[in-house]
């Protein structure tokens, strides 16, 4: 090859340098790094001087003080992981919890719990049928998830999967669908259709022991098959299931280190199959499972990741109005990207 064909050399840019930052907070070998960048068709020289001017950097040094004391947190919260390690693997039940025992056993202590009894003779039980809730709704119009099983990212781009249409044809759509994830009625969909579905509240006990006065929910509706992927609320909530089974997968806040959340609340693990080679973080992760049957009351604590898979048609009621402290998302952190 001759010197007119001879292939340019790969300039270092800017997505390059915050490579090598990022690989040698991470504890990445100078030389080692250096290496890859060669491979990857960078002029040795130029490689070796990026990750000397690197390490040289008075900002390098001062992310390393971040990351120690990320580091730390870390440990902190790596010890939390372990000690639960020494508990089953499950979320209790409690028939007919009292408010001031909820509270002080698992809303404080930030700790799931299935509550059984509470829902015993509730009207929507019984009335909330497919031909019920099409001859009193039918007419209204709601807002639906459509096309979810054409974006992996169906859950962070919900806006955009949005479709209205009269509430019978979505009732008729849930009772001739097979198993699918393709469409849904979510708490995404609620400030179209809270109006729309607002007099099915009524049909719920007030739980008082735990809810505020007139407090009111989101309304999930969808065939078996649907799956909300992991990710945290940023309060704490209450899951009233209502018709049909979901399984729940749960991982405890203190492992979030190793749930790879790099966007908002949301984590790539898969929850039905957690590939291990691709995330391998997760080994050893406690992973609390059970399975909500109609008339049973999930505690949802904030923080927790779940991972939720309808099991048939299902109807559940999610709120949060609980008589305590449950302002988490003020505090919330803003995403910083430079």
């Amino acid at each position: 090859m001759n010197r007119q064909d001879a292939v340019p050399p790969t300039a270092v840019n800017d997505s390059w340098r915050g490579w090598i930052a990022e690989n040698l907070i991470l504890g990445g070998q100078p030389g080692h790094l250096a290496g890859i960048m060669v491979q990857s068709g960078i002029a040795e020289a130029a490689a070796r001087a990026e990750v000397e001017a690197a390490l040289a950097s008075p900002y390098l040094r001062g992310v390393a003080r971040l990351h120690n004391r990320l580091a730390k947190r870390d440990w902190v919260l790596g010890i939390q992981s372990r000690l639960n390690q020494l508990a089953p693997a499950e979320v209790p039940r409690r028939e007919r919890l009292l408010g001031d025992d909820f509270l002080h056993e698992f809303y404080q202590r930030n700790q799931p719990v299935i509550i059984t009894g509470m829902l015993d003779g509730c009207a929507a039980r019984d009335k909330w049928t497919f031909d019920y809730l099409a001859a009193q709704l039918g007419e209204r119009e709601v807002e639906v998830q459509f096309g979810r099983n054409a974006d992996p990212d169906y859950e962070i781009n919900s806006t955009s999967h949005r479709r209205r249409m009269p509430f019978g044809d979505y009732v008729a759509l849930v009772r001739n669908a097979r198993v699918t994830n393709d469409f849904y009625m979510t708490a995404n969909n609620d400030g179209r259709n809270r109006d729309a579905l607002q007099g099915l509240m009524a049909d719920l006990p007030p739980l008082d022991a735990y809810l505020q006065p007139g407090s009111t929910g989101f309304f999930w509706f969808g065939p078996a098959g649907t799956i909300t992927p992991f990710h945290h609320d940023l309060t704490n909530n209450f899951m009233l299931q209502i018709a049909g089974r979901k399984r729940v997968r749960l991982v405890a806040p203190c492992d979030t280190p190793k749930m790879y959340n790099q966007r908002h609340c949301f984590s790539p693990v898969d929850g039905r199959n957690i590939d291990l080679e691709r995330f391998p973080m997760m080994a050893g992760v406690q992973v609390r499972e059970c399975v909500l049957a109609p008339g049973e009351i999930l505690f949802l604590p904030v923080g927790w990741w779940h991972f939720v898979e309808a099991l048939d048609v299902t109807i559940t009621v999610s709120t949060t109005h609980f008589h305590w402290d449950n302002d988490f998302y003020s505090q919330y952190p803003a995403t910083q990207d430079f």
